[in-house]
């Protein structure tokens, strides 16, 4: 039973350090590692649960998403963004070496994404800047 408090713990703090340096690096996204950390911290302890989910960094870019409200219509973008750009350099590699069947894979992969987030994410208001 501890290993896999053990296990859990790595994965969150993995998820946790590839979802900061994607915050920074415009083509890693940071997104799906921050719900790794999530989900590592909740599997494996409540104490950093509860302090992943206090961060700022998990505030400005799950928290609205996880609670169901959606996302804002600036981090759709930069997430469509992102794997779409990744996505057409695996496609681009792909069809150097003539492989048909995983870039038409690819290519369903990717309209799904754009789908999902285009149809069954809500889009939230902009806050407003103060000024």
């Amino acid at each position: 039973m501890k290993f896999k408090k053990v296990l859990w713990t790595a994965l969150g703090c993995v998820g946790l350090g590839l979802g900061a340096v994607g915050v920074v690096v415009p083509l890693l996204p940071s997104f799906p590692f921050l719900l790794l950390a999530l989900v590592g911290f909740a599997k494996s302890s409540e104490k950093l649960h509860r302090w992943f989910l206090n961060t700022r960094l998990y505030k400005n870019n799950l928290e609205s998403y996880v609670q169901g409200r959606g996302m804002t219509w600036r981090t759709k973008r930069r997430i469509i963004l992102t794997v779409t750009l990744l996505m057409a350099f695996g496609f681009a590699m792909m069809l150097r070496k003539e492989l048909y069947v995983p870039c038409v894979i690819l290519a369903g992969v990717w309209v799904f994404h754009l789908l999902y987030f285009a149809l069954r994410v809500k889009t939230l208001r902009e806050p407003e800047s103060a000024g």
